[in-house]
């Protein structure tokens, strides 16, 4: 699936039997969503479903779709998560057709909306500490208590906001407080904090302002100001809706209102989407940077080899819902392995390389045998393998003491080296440790090129590759970051860290692989016989990173 209109095609939802019903009613007339991440770290396939969303809907309905950056918190936000959003995004095929945006471009109009409640007398200046705001706030059992600064005049409010705005209180003394419902069953709706004060030089803005819109009261005002018309977001916002409905209503009149719609998170087994935990394992060297091929980042993802059509056929089997669950990581190494079985050659890469000597064969020729580039489809054609009198093999394709029904290399038993000549094993050699270095075969000079032999039955086949024309790679075996399913069922005493697997990542060097994948390009794309899909790394040189195993044991509902 390489075609964008594939890609981003979606089928109906309960979201979209929202927007339907309200454009058969007048309600609107068009379609206009945004994604709008903070910039505080790297877009994560938890993202991938938002993104997905929100641009397949405006596709689907010839509407807009905004990327705007929510960078309402200095303390955090840094221009190289800035530039990463956007360049996921693009490789996404996510392009931002109504535009890209930054929340601290509005700034000046959340302030001047933030003066006008409090004209209103809907906003007022609090004193009270983080700590007494919580506990006045109250409980999910009983109602929040009023704040002693509730009643000020109007008049105090415009000139205490404006000193804030001036810089002339400490940070965290003083807050721009909603007034609404200290009762109200929503504790989000108990007097909220719209504004607080914070010095930090923000990566946009400079040091411009010291006194920062809060997420809830930005949000809307940005929506409203673009002529978002669908706010798609995740669950947890869902008791923010009745504040984001508060603030549109009262700021201002915007035709048509932008309108909050919630769908369920898209939560995998073995992750963490965590931005925290995720910076924590990159600034403590617990991964290779946000781009490790382990991490759950869009620019992980992709260095370990996964494609844009494999991410999103994931999120849309996965499903669109409002109803809470985990999702099988099978599900997405089964995307990737499908599309990459249609897509990608096939190459010979040997990962624990054994020398073969064939006795019998001229030391100096050379024939060469046709091998398909991908089975699955005869059009990309075939490649020309050399065979000479030294070959490697696997060392897992070898044993000197062979289980029952083993069907390798093994003494005196007879294989067919793929493609080749069927040899059969003459010598064993081996080092002052018992470890295998070299074997002898004998072949039958006339079972090349895959020619039946009368007379006997061959049942093995194994990959090969001339130990004459082929090059040394590094191959990176990567695997689960963590060793649980679900770490929401890890005890509360205990951290994600408990739960490294220490063998989410192994190392091959000295690996074999054919001479033809030296011109390999960083991401290009193999299927290696026998052994896995690979990809070639965009980081270190002479290096590939498996992507998936061949081996799928994830069955999709049908």
């Amino acid at each position: 699936m390489s075609n964008k209109d594939e890609i981003f095609s979606i089928g109906g939802n309960f979201i979209h039997d929202i927007i339907d019903a309200e454009l058969e009613a007048g309600i609107n007339d068009t379609v206009h969503t945004r994604f709008p991440p903070e910039p505080n770290g790297y877009l994560h396939i938890g993202s991938a479903k938002a993104i997905y969303i929100n641009y397949a809907t405006a596709k689907k309905y010839g509407g807009l779709f905004n990327l705007r950056y929510d960078d309402t918190n200095p303390v955090k936000e840094d221009t190289e998560y800035v530039d990463s959003i956007y360049n996921d995004l693009c490789w996404l095929g996510a392009e931002p057709t109504g535009g890209v945006f930054y929340g601290s471009d509005y700034f000046d109009k959340c302030y001047e909306f933030a003066v006008k409640l409090i004209k209103d007398g809907k906003a007022y200046v609090c004193d009270l500490s983080a700590e007494e705001m919580r506990e006045y706030r109250g409980t999910l059992t009983e109602a929040g208590k009023e704040s002693p600064y509730r009643n000020r005049s109007i008049e105090e409010n415009l000139d205490l906001f404006e000193r804030m705005k001036n810089g002339e209180f400490p940070d965290g003394s003083k807050t721009l407080r909603a007034k609404i419902d200290m009762a109200s069953p929503n504790m989000n709706m108990r007097d909220p904090a719209i504004y607080r004060i914070v010095r930090a030089h923000h990566h946009r803005q400079g040091d411009k302002w010291c006194i920062y819109p809060l997420y809830d009261y930005a949000h809307p005002i940005q929506d409203a100001l673009e002529g978002i018309t669908y706010s798609l977001c995740s669950l947890e916002f869902e008791n923010h809706r009745p504040l984001y409905e508060w603030v549109i209503d009262n700021i201002g009149i915007f035709s048509p209102a932008p309108k909050q719609r919630e769908f369920a998170r898209l939560n995998v087994t073995y992750t963490v989407m965590s931005k925290r935990y995720l910076r924590q394992l990159v600034e403590t060297g617990l991964v290779d940077g946000w781009d490790d091929p382990r991490m759950p980042t869009i620019c992980g993802l992709r260095r370990r080899g996964y494609t844009p059509a494999a991410i999103f056929d994931f999120v849309k089997r996965a499903g669109i819902a409002k109803t809470y669950s985990v999702v099988d990581i099978e599900l997405l190494e089964h995307c990737i392995r499908e599309e990459l079985n249609e897509s990608a050659e096939r190459r010979i890469a040997l990962l624990d390389p054994v020398k073969v000597v064939v006795t019998n064969y001229p030391e100096d020729k050379v024939e060469y045998f046709p091998v398909a580039n991908n089975p699955q489809n005869p059009d990309a054609g075939t490649r020309m393998i050399p065979f000479t009198r030294e070959v490697y093999i696997d060392a897992e394709d070898f044993s000197d003491n062979p289980p029952p029904k083993f069907f390798r290399m093994k003494p005196d038993g007879e294989v067919r080296l793929m493609g080749a000549y069927i040899v059969k094993c003459n010598e064993v050699i081996k080092d002052e440790n018992g470890k295998v270095v070299e074997i002898h075969c004998t072949a039958d000079l006339e079972s090349g090129n895959n020619k039946p032999v009368d007379g006997r039955k061959v049942k093995g086949t194994i990959h090969w590759l001339s130990a004459k024309y082929c090059s040394d790679v590094d191959i990176m075996l990567y695997d689960k970051l963590f060793t649980i399913p679900n770490l929401n069922d890890m005890p509360e005493d205990a951290s994600y860290n408990d739960y490294l697997n220490p063998e989410s990542l192994k190392k091959l060097t000295g690996c074999k692989v054919e001479l033809a994948l030296d011109s390999a390009n960083a991401g290009d794309k193999f299927q290696f016989v026998r052994t896995g899909y690979f990809v070639k790394d965009s980081k270190y040189p002479n290096t590939f990173n498996r992507i998936v195993s061949l081996k799928d044991s994830y069955t999709p509902e049908k």
